[in-house]
């Protein structure tokens, strides 16, 4: 798929909490510290963060390296699994808080861990239709876990914004996407239930791989490129091992995935994941480089994109804090903080 008129990424921001929950503190309550590590660490928000100001956040960092003026912008789109409320957007607030307001479209994304991408899509089509000039496409969450369940390992807090707007004003332009879907029942949460479920085995072969494989072979087909032709690569990251095995069958290497492979260190952080890997890339991207997205939410789809970065690349990397200063900026904490911070100590 590509836009009638040519769009690219003109700003882009990242947030990560500071805050860290060790994987070895969840292995020492729930498994007396046998449990096999998938991750190092997670991010956990504080007290004073949910989706909205971490959102926020990762806006101004957009809106900083862009260069855009709020007012400008003509959409606020937020995805994330984790809303704070079930009727009112996050994107109004979001919209309020960053000064693009009242002229403006907002609204609120679903789609697991893709809604980020979801987003991202559309906001392309917006500018891409000429219906605005720039677009805002956020993927955030403060993502749940069940206490002492296997999703509580990875489960974790961060993501990222992106401006879209015409190509000769955009640090990476898109030269065109994919999206495949199908009804594939591997990770799902029901009305009044607080935590999510695993579909078991529908979560790896039919679902992640399935879905990111295909995409991104549709996508190098349409554009008659090889993995070989792209400088680097993320995928959406529940784990470590998923991403470097689904980058193996489609071809790329680990130095091309490497940058973005931040999951080690802060976690899953479900519809900011493949998001956040990409502003890693970006601040570290050269002019003439190639890099994929590929995102993954589950029910199931996942959205493919190339971009090419532009000479704007460089001047705009330092007018916004780098996303590695974000995962290096740590405080851990102990298991019982974790709890009460996500308030999942219930006190009647």
């Amino acid at each position: 798929m590509k836009p009638a008129r040519d769009v690219g990424i003109v700003g882009y921001g990242a947030y990560v909490p500071r805050y860290r929950l060790p994987a070895s503190e969840v292995s020492r309550v729930w498994m007396e510290g046998r449990a096999a590590l998938p991750v190092e660490e997670k991010s956990v928000p504080g007290l004073d963060e949910d989706t909205v100001t971490m959102a926020i956040e990762a806006a101004r960092n957009a809106l900083a390296r862009g260069g855009v003026a709020p007012e400008a912008l003509r959409a606020v789109w937020v995805g994330s699994e984790s809303h704070p409320y079930a009727v009112k957007p996050t994107s109004t607030i979001v919209a309020e808080a960053i000064g693009a307001t009242p002229q403006v479209s907002a609204a609120d994304w679903e789609f697991a861990c893709k809604a980020g991408t979801e987003a991202l899509q559309a906001a392309i089509a917006f500018v891409g239709s000429g219906m605005a000039d720039y677009a805002m496409a956020i993927g955030m969450d403060t993502a749940q876990a069940r206490p002492g369940d296997a999703l509580e390992y990875t489960a974790a807090a961060g993501g990222a914004a992106y401006i879209v707007g015409p190509r000769e004003e955009s640090l990476a332009y898109l030269e065109g996407s994919y999206s495949s879907v199908t009804d594939t029942p591997d990770f799902f949460r029901r009305p009044y239930q607080h935590y999510p479920e695993h579909g078991g085995r529908f979560t790896g072969r039919p679902s992640y791989f399935k879905h990111t494989t295909s995409a991104v072979r549709a996508l190098l087909d349409e554009l008659g490129y090889t993995p070989g032709d792209f400088a680097a690569a993320v995928f959406h990251q529940p784990n470590i091992k998923f991403p470097q095995r689904v980058a193996q069958m489609l071809g790329f290497g680990k130095e091309q995935i490497q940058t973005g492979m931040l999951v080690p260190k802060v976690g899953n952080t479900y519809a900011g994941s493949s998001l956040l890997g990409l502003t890693a890339i970006l601040d570290e991207a050269k002019p003439g480089d190639r890099v994929l997205l590929a995102s993954f939410g589950s029910g199931a789809g996942s959205d493919a994109f190339s971009f090419v970065v532009t000479d704007l690349i460089k001047e705009r990397q330092a007018l916004a804090p780098r996303t590695q200063a974000y995962v290096a900026r740590r405080k851990p904490i102990d298991y019982a903080s974790y709890i009460r911070y996500r308030k999942k100590l219930q006190i009647h």
